[in-house]
């Protein structure tokens, strides 16, 4: 068991009997009371978050979740594929697993699982992907007072709004926390 004290962003604890990751962690000290823990949690199996409100001395079982890195392979239906980079072994997560990282996911495409007592939970997607504009509609010059943007279509079926220098063909970067363009990548 682990103290309030001990939590850290990130860290998994057992609540109810479910498995939540720490989204964001505040220590509240009252006026007269006794401090409060404030959690934000996000359940690593169905990806639903809650707040709650915790006693300062209250004690939580640790989780530990293996971070493997994996490979994808392809999907069949809503199911999806992966294979474990170094024991070759596959992974099969369903979509409500991947939840929107399935809007990232092309043939190679590398990342992590991360597995709770060698169960497959959900995927970590690196911090940026490189991805190939497929369509893009051509860009105007002196359309805009300002920079301007475009929308085109990535070989995943993702749409983004690009800068209007970007056209099909090109490898762009794409921030998967906000799902914005960041840079043209080759």
């Amino acid at each position: 068991m682990i103290g309030a004290g001990e939590l850290r962003k990130g860290s998994a604890i057992e609540l109810d009997g479910k498995t939540y990751q720490i989204i964001d962690f505040h220590h509240i000290k009252m006026g007269r009371g006794s401090a409060q823990v404030r959690l934000k949690l996000r359940d690593i199996r169905n990806g639903n978050t809650l707040e709650r409100s915790f006693q300062a001395n209250e004690k939580f079982k640790p989780v530990f979740l293996e971070h493997r890195p994996v490979q994808y392979l392809y999907s069949e239906g809503e199911l999806y594929y992966f294979m474990d980079n170094e024991t070759y072994e596959q992974m099969i997560l369903t979509a409500e697993q991947c939840g929107e990282a399935i809007k990232y996911f092309n043939e190679q495409f590398m990342l992590e699982i991360l597995t709770c007592g060698g169960e497959p939970i959900t995927v970590k997607l690196p911090a940026a992907v490189s991805l190939k504009v497929i369509q893009a509609d051509p860009g105007l010059k002196g359309d805009t007072a300002t920079g301007g943007s475009k929308a085109v279509t990535l070989e995943t079926g993702l749409v983004v709004q690009v800068p209007l220098f970007i056209e099909a063909g090109n490898v762009i970067k794409i921030s998967t926390r906000t799902g914005e363009y960041l840079e043209k990548a080759g």
